[in-house]
């Protein structure tokens, strides 16, 4: 997504910065992605906080993001980038993928979390559906933050509302027949595309939905969005 919010083209060209400790790993990566059609690789950094200074210079469109770096690790890196730069989404890519890593990585506002034996078709189409404004959610994942959300009480959640409470269902009881028949699509790891297909509606229509849905349930990315709504299941 662009700066001002706007849907990409479909022409459009996704900017990329990769970010890793390992040179071997992060060159590798970026000369993959340097040839794929549509993908311009605008930089590369060795640890956190060369990747801030990296974004906030190159104005990446996705950031792929390692997580155990030196001086600064992918985390914090990830919440600085995300919350200065609206229109760069982050990647994660990792070797690690504990209940703890996950739902940091995640409440800093990562757009998805890929492991770093994912198929490289896996790495692309994930770039590729976060900068049309999707997330990537892998079942696998998504059953690791709900456990951690559970574990979590009300009160020790970072960046939780305060009317949010665990017995009250308010903020879903807010949602129309139509947002929660999108909310549970969404939760399973559907795109806006194949929401559109199933509902029978324009995609545009349905990222409008999601919109207000994230509005609604408070959610600062569509990957917690999915896990809020996996949480009350």
């Amino acid at each position: 997504m662009t700066e001002s919010g706007s849907q990409p083209g479909p022409d459009a060209r996704i900017r990329v910065l990769v970010v890793d400790d390992q040179p071997l790993i992060r060159r590798g990566l970026a000369v993959m992605l340097a040839t794929e059609p549509g993908i311009d690789v605008v930089g590369q950094a060795a640890d956190g906080e060369e990747a801030i200074q990296a974004a906030r210079r190159e104005r990446p469109d996705v950031v792929l993001m390692d997580l155990h770096m030196p001086r600064l690790g992918g985390i914090a890196a990830t919440r600085a980038i995300t919350g200065q730069l609206a229109g760069t989404q982050v990647v994660v890519l990792t070797t690690f993928d504990t209940d703890e890593l996950v739902f940091e990585a995640i409440r800093a506002g990562a757009q998805a979390y890929l492991l770093k034996d994912a198929h490289e078709s896996e790495v692309l189409d994930t770039i590729r559906a976060v900068h049309r404004g999707e997330s990537r959610l892998a079942p696998n994942i998504a059953r690791k933050v709900m456990e951690e959300f559970r574990r979590l009480p009300v009160a020790a959640a970072p960046d939780r509302v305060p009317e949010e409470k665990d017995d009250e269902p308010a903020s879903l009881d807010a949602l129309t027949a139509r947002e929660e028949r999108i909310l549970a699509l969404i939760a399973e790891g559907k795109s806006n595309r194949e929401i559109a297909k199933t509902v029978f509606l324009a995609e545009g229509t349905v990222k409008n939905y999601v919109s207000r849905i994230m509005e609604k349930l408070h959610a600062r990315t569509r990957t917690e969005l999915a896990v809020k709504a996996l949480r009350v299941k």
